[in-house]
C-alpha cells in the first residue's frame, strides 16, 4: 500500500497513537512492550498500512535510541562489579554462551543456512534480555533471590560478550575488502587502543570532577549524559569502531561514578521511547512474504532457546552443586533472546554480511521466545511444582553449595520460632522475639540478608517459602511456631500446605494484606493471620487517641 500523503509530524503522531493502543493490548496480555513495538512496525510498514514514509526521521530516532540503550547497558558494566559477580555467574554465563552458540551454529548449518548467516543466528541466540529479566523479576520481587542474583550475573556476562562481539563486528565491517584485511585491521586496532586510552584518561582525571559539577543540576546531568553518549557514538563511528561501540564505552566510562544509578534511572523512559522507533523501523523492514518461509526454522530455534538454554544452565548448575529448584528458576529466566540480538542482526544487515531473510528469522525467534518466556517467568513456581518429579536428575546426592549460606540449627538446640522473611516487617518481628527471650531461626531468599544476620550471630538459612520441599530441611519438630511475613498470598498458601503435608504439629502464623486474603488463609487452616497495615493503623490510632486523652 502506498504511504499516505501526510506530513512528518502527523505520521509520527499516528505511529505513536498506534503504538499506545498496541502497547495497552500487550499490557493486558502481560507481554513486554518490545513485542508490541515490533508488531507496530509490521502493521505500519509496507506489508500493512504503509505509514512509514518518514523513514529518515524514524531511522534517526532509532539510532539515538540504540545509542541510549547501549549507553545505559554500559552504565551497568562497572569493572569493579565484574570482580564481585563471583565464579558462579561467570562460569554459568560463559558456559551458556558457548553451549548455545556452538549448538545453535550446528543446528543452523543443518537447516541449510550459509556459514555467515549461521554464525549470526547462533550468536544472536546466546543473548538474553536484561530489560525483560529485570522487569519481570522486579515485578515478582525476586530480584534479590539467589536465582535472581545468578540470572543477573549471567546477563552481565552476556553483556560483556556483546561488547566484545560488537567491537569485533564493527572492526570487521570497517575493514571492507578482505584483500587488505591485515593493514586495515591493524589501523582499526590502533585507533581503538587510542580511543580506549583517551577514555581511560578522562575517567581518571576529568569525568569525576566534571560530573560532580554537573550533578548540582539533575537536568544538566541528564543533558550531559545524553550528549556524552551521542558524542562518543559519533566519534566511535568516525574511528571505524561503530556507533554501538562508542555508546557502550560512553556508558562504561561513567559506570564507576556515584551518579550512574541516577543517570540510568532518568534515561530509562527516554531510552524506551526512542527504542520504539528502532523496533518500528525493524518491523517495517520485514517482508512478510519472505518471513513466511522462515517459520519452520524459527520454530526449531525458538524451541532450542526455550528448552536448550534452561537445560544448559541447569546442567552447569548441577555440577556446581545447586539444588534443582534454584537451577530451574535460573534457567527458565534466560529462556529468550535479547533486544541486543535484534541490534546485532541489524548491524549485520547494515554491513551487508547477512540478508533480510536472516534478520527476519532472528526477529521471529525474538517474538516467539520473548512472548513465551514472559509467561514462563511469571508462572515459574507453578511450572516447577508440576515438573519437580522429573527434575531430580539435576540434584546431586551431596551437600549443596546453597548450604554454605545456611546457618543450621544443631539437633537439640532450643528453638521457638521459624520465621520466613527477614525484610523490614519480618526483621522487626525477629528482633522483638529475640528481645523477649525467644530463639528464632530466620529464613530468607536473599543471600545478602542471610549474611547480615550471620554477622549479628543470629541463626538464618537460605530458603524460599514457595519451595514445597524446603520445610523438610528445617527442624520443624523443635519449633512451636512457623511465621511467614512474605507478602505474596500464594507463597503463604504454599507454605501452609507444605507444613500440613509434613504433619507439622506447631502453630502457623501467615501474613495477609487484604481482608479477602486473611479470610482465605484462615479458611485454609492458619492459626493466626497477621495484617501489617491494618495492625499498624490500629496501633497508630491507639497511640493518637492515647495522646488525645492525655492532653485532656
Amino acid at each position: 500500500m502506498e504511504a499516505l500523503r501526510i506530513d512528518v509530524f502527523s505520521q509520527i503522531a499516528v505511529l505513536l497513537m498506534i503504538a499506545a493502543v498496541i502497547g495497552a493490548l500487550m499490557m493486558r496480555l502481560r507481554q513486554p512492550m518490545i513485542v508490541g513495538f515490533i508488531l507496530v512496525g509490521i502493521l505500519v510498514g509496507p506489508a500493512g498500512l504503509g505509514l512509514v514514509a518518514a523513514r529518515d526521521e524514524v531511522d534517526l530516532m532509532a539510532k539515538i535510541g540504540i545509542a541510549l540503550l547501549l549507553f545505559v547497558a554500559g552504565l551497568k558494566l562497572d569493572l569493579r562489579l565484574i570482580r564481585t559477580m563471583g565464579r558462579v555467574a561467570i562460569l554459568i554465563g560463559l558456559g551458556q554462551v558457548l553451549f548455545t552458540s556452538i549448538i545453535g551454529y550446528i543446528i543452523a548449518i543443518a537447516l541449510g543456512l550459509e556459514p555467515v548467516a549461521a554464525f549470526f543466528v547462533a550468536v544472536a541466540l546466546t543473548f538474553s534480555s536484561t530489560i525483560i529479566i529485570v522487569k519481570l523479576l522486579s515485578d515478582k520481587r525476586e530480584i534479590d533471590s539467589l536465582h535472581g542474583h545468578i540470572a543477573l550475573g549471567i546477563v552481565i556476562v552476556q553483556d560483556i560478550v556483546v561488547v566484545l562481539v560488537m567491537i569485533g563486528l564493527s572492526a570487521f565491517g570497517a575493514v571492507g575488502e578482505l584483500g587488505i584485511l591485515g593493514h586495515d585491521m591493524l589501523m582499526i586496532l590502533l585507533r581503538g587502543a587510542a580511543f580506549l586510552a583517551g577514555i581511560g584518561l578522562l575517567m581518571r582525571f576529568v569525568l569525576p570532577a566534571l560530573l560532580h559539577q554537573m550533578a548540582r543540576s539533575q537536568e544538566l546531568l541528564v543533558l550531559f549524559s545524553i550528549a556524552w553518549a551521542v558524542f562518543l557514538a559519533t566519534l566511535g563511528d568516525a574511528l571505524g569502531l561503530g556507533k554501538e561501540v562508542g555508546a557502550l564505552l560512553a556508558g562504561m566510562s561513567l559506570a564507576s561514578t556515584p551518579y550512574r544509578e541516577s543517570i540510568g534511572a532518568r534515561l530509562v523512559n527516554l531510552r524506551d521511547f526512542l527504542l520504539l522507533f528502532f523496533f518500528i523501523s525493524l518491523g517495517s523492514n520485514l517482508d512478510l512474504g519472505l518471513i513466511g518461509a522462515q517459520i519452520g526454522p524459527a520454530v526449531v530455534f525458538s524451541l532450542f532457546v526455550l528448552i536448550g538454554n534452561p537445560l544448559s544452565v541447569m546442567t552447569i548448575m548441577r555440577f556446581m552443586n545447586y539444588r534443582s529448584r534454584t537451577s530451574f528458576l535460573t534457567g527458565i529466566t534466560v529462556a529468550q533472546i535479547s533486544e541486543f540480538s535484534l541490534i546485532f542482526a541489524a548491524m549485520g544487515l547494515a554491513l551487508g554480511l547477512i540478508d533480510v531473510e536472516t534478520v527476519g528469522l532472528i526477529t521471529l525467534v525474538g517474538l516467539v521466545t520473548i512472548g513465551l518466556s514472559t509467561y514462563l517467568i511469571l508462572y515459574s513456581h507453578p511450572i516447577h511444582e508440576r515438573l519437580s518429579p522429573y527434575l531430580r536428575i539435576f540434584e546431586r546426592p551431596i551437600a549443596h553449595c546453597e548450604d554454605a549460606i545456611c546457618g543450621a540449627i544443631e539437633a537439640g538446640d532450643k528453638l521457638d520460632v521459624i520465621l520466613f522473611g527477614l525484610g523490614g516487617y519480618g526483621g522487626i518481628i525477629a528482633q522483638e522475639l529475640r528481645r523477649r527471650g525467644l530463639e528464632v531461626l530466620g529464613v530468607d531468599f536473599d543471600p545478602e540478608v542471610i549474611a547480615r544476620w550471620h554477622k549479628q550471630d543470629m541463626a538464618a538459612r537460605y530458603g524460599d517459602a514457595e519451595d514445597p520441599e524446603f520445610p523438610l530441611l528445617l527442624p520443624l519438630h523443635q519449633s512451636h511456631w512457623v511465621v511467614c511475613t512474605v507478602h505474596q498470598h500464594e507463597a503463604n498458601l504454599i507454605l501452609l500446605r507444605a507444613l500440613r503435608h509434613n504433619n507439622y504439629a506447631g502453630r502457623i502464623a501467615l501474613t495477609a494484606h487484604t481482608a479477602d486474603e486473611a479470610r482465605n488463609l484462615a479458611k485454609a487452616g492458619a492459626d493466626l493471620v497477621l495484617m501489617p497495615f491494618a495492625d499498624a493503623a490500629q496501633q497508630a490510632v491507639d497511640l493518637l487517641t492515647g495522646f488525645e486523652k492525655g492532653d485532656r
